[in-house]
């Protein structure tokens, strides 16, 4: 089985120091480019699908938490609030109250709903440190989070169009839900108290479920306090569960904030508010990758794409010209040199890779290189721009083949 803490650790993509504290890992460069390709991912995919991007601060005052119900509900799960002068600011525990925020600050119209709100924003949870581990169960957490904002008839619809998103993005990122969860409430007073809005909202993500076709269960006591959510579960290779992507329908936080926009009879109206993530925490999702992959990443995710492996060093100064191009091209691209030792060694080392580009004395008088695939498929010497070029489209793809043909993954 492949353990994330350990395997991200061996390749350079992540770790920890007990001076930045538990549950707060840092990054590596490796790590922080599969960061970045997803971040642009699912921007990328929000777009199309009609989402706007905002930024919004990690930092809110006190009182935006007890409006929003999440100092009443979720106040154990927060950092305590900071003295700021007469004011106490709180490390955010989510995004939908600055949203809430975004939306109220400009008058809407029905003919502008639904409005698609997506931010990758950060969020602060208080986690205890016996449930903390690797990537899968940080404090400090990157989202990807989005609100639309609606008319109660778009509602169902928006929620639907959220889960097909979220089905899209596990296509290309190779992830397999183990099942998908009606999130209930029940076993404690956390929830806010009133059952007309849990009933509405619990009828409304049912008929959600069945429209999309998934089987589901229901689940009570994993509800958020504001309202029933749709979860997307994952499992690790121990058979551990944790949930990765969400839809949320909620009539409360609209309430406690004021929204409202201006209805075809001129009247005010008020939003429902569809929160929803496609990919959940960044952390929670690279975890999950690692030991999906155990470090062979697709060649779209993988940290370095090609590795230019120049024969002897009279190579060096034609693969570092290739790998500029590489890079001029979009592609992440290293050149592992005979300092480095044999290229045995070398083509050893770099096989994780996705592409291994060989650059004996032949290939650097004409402009071509003898590709490897990753799992030692050679290829014939092509045309160096021919090689990045059907590189290119793959990576362009999201593809999770290596080459054009289906030879090799």
């Amino acid at each position: 089985m492949n353990d994330h803490r350990k395997l991200g650790r061996e390749l350079d993509l992540f770790d920890t120091d007990p001076l930045m504290g538990s549950g707060l890992p840092y990054w590596l460069p490796d790590g922080a480019a599969i960061r970045h390709t997803l971040e642009e991912f699912i921007r990328g995919r929000e777009r199309r699908a009609g989402y706007r991007h905002v930024y919004s601060p990690a930092l809110g005052k006190r009182e935006l938490y007890e409006i929003s119900g999440h100092w009443a509900h979720y106040r154990e799960d927060m950092f305590p609030p900071m003295e700021l002068g007469s004011e106490q600011v709180v490390l955010r525990p989510s995004l939908c109250p600055h949203h809430a925020l975004i939306f109220r600050s400009r008058p809407h119209s029905y003919r502008e709903l639904p409005l698609r709100i997506a931010e990758l924003g950060d969020m602060y949870r208080a986690e205890l440190s016996g449930v903390l581990g690797g990537l899968s169960r940080v404090r400090a957490i990157r989202l990807n989070d989005a609100h639309v904002f609606c008319t109660p008839e778009q509602a169902a619809d928006e929620a639907v169009a959220a889960l097909e998103l979220i089905r899209e993005a596990h296509r290309a990122l190779g992830v397999r839900p183990v099942r998908y969860r009606l999130s209930l409430p029940g076993g404690g007073g956390k929830y806010v108290a009133d059952p007309a809005l849990w009933e509405r909202a619990t009828a409304l993500l049912t008929g959600v479920l069945e429209r999309s076709g998934v089987p589901f269960e229901a689940v009570e006591g994993e509800a958020a306090f504001y309202g029933p959510k749709i979860d997307v579960q994952i499992a690790d290779g121990a058979g551990r569960e944790s949930t990765l992507s969400t839809v949320q329908v909620d009539f409360h936080q609209p309430e406690r904030f004021g929204l409202h926009y201006t209805g075809p009879d001129g009247a005010r109206h008020r939003p429902v508010m569809v929160h929803r993530s496609v990919i959940g925490s960044i952390e929670r999702l690279v975890a999950h990758l690692i030991e999906l992959y155990g470090g062979a990443f697709p060649a779209w995710l993988a940290p370095t794409q090609v590795v230019l492996l120049p024969v002897s060093e009279a190579e060096l100064p034609q693969a570092a010209r290739l790998r500029q191009r590489c890079l001029d091209l979009g592609l992440r691209a290293e050149v592992a040199g005979p300092e480095h030792g044999t290229l045995g060694a070398r083509i050893r080392s770099a096989r994780l890779a996705p592409y291994q580009a060989v650059v004996g004395a032949g290939e650097a008088a004409d402009g071509r290189v003898a590709l490897r695939l990753r799992g030692g498929r050679r290829l014939d010497p092509l045309p160096a721009e021919e090689a990045w070029a059907r590189i290119g489209a793959l990576v362009a793809a999201c593809s999770a083949e290596l080459w054009p043909n289906g030879a090799g993954r």
